[in-house]
C-alpha cells in the first residue's frame, strides 16, 4: 500500500514538473527495489512490506536531519533548506509521530509493564514499545526519556 502511494506520488510529481520531489521519490523507490532484491536473495518470497518501507523512510529522514545539522554548522543554508524540503516529502508518507507527552506516557506504561528498574532493562522497554507503537514513536526521544527515568 505504501509502495503504491510512493509510485502515485512519483507520477504526480513528474506531471507537475516537481523535479526535486520526483528525484527523491525515484531514490526511495530504487532503495525499496534494492531491499526487495536483498530479501529475495535471502529466500523471501514476497517483497518488503510497509513496515520495512516505513523504516527505510525513517532512516532517510534521520540521514537528512544529520545533513541539515552539518550544513547549518558550515552556513550552507540553501542546502539545509533543500534537505528540510526533502524531509517534508518523506514524512508525508509516514504515520504521524506521537507528541512528547504521549511518548512520555507510553514509556511510563512500558516501564511498568516490563518491570524495568535500571537502565539495563531499557532493551525490554524498547522491545515492548516497538510491539505496540512502532510506527508512531520517535525512538531517539524514547531513549532519552529512558536514560532520564532509569538512570
Amino acid at each position: 500500500m505504501l509502495r503504491q502511494k510512493l509510485q502515485t506520488a512519483l507520477k504526480e510529481a513528474s506531471e507537475q514538473a516537481d523535479e526535486r520531489a520526483a528525484a527523491l521519490l525515484r531514490l526511495v523507490l530504487a532503495a525499496i527495489h534494492e531491499r526487495d532484491r536483498a530479501a529475495r536473495a535471502q529466500g523471501a518470497r514476497e517483497a518488503v512490506g510497509d513496515a520495512e518501507i516505513e523504516g527505510l523512510l525513517r532512516e532517510m529522514v534521520a540521514d537528512r536531519e544529520a545533513e541539515i545539522a552539518r550544513c547549518e554548522s558550515r552556513a550552507w543554508l540553501e542546502r539545509a533548506e533543500q534537505e528540510a524540503r526533502e524531509i517534508a516529502v518523506l514524512r508525508s508518507f509516514l504515520p504521524a509521530q506521537m507528541g512528547e507527552s504521549d511518548v512520555r506516557a507510553a514509556v511510563e506504561e512500558a516501564i511498568r509493564a516490563v518491570g524495568a528498574e535500571k537502565l539495563k532493562d531499557a532493551g525490554k522497554v524498547i522491545s515492548w514499545l516497538k510491539q505496540r507503537h512502532a510506527s508512531g514513536l520517535d525512538f531517539a526521544l524514547v531513549r532519552r526519556l529512558l536514560c532520564e527515568r532509569l538512570h
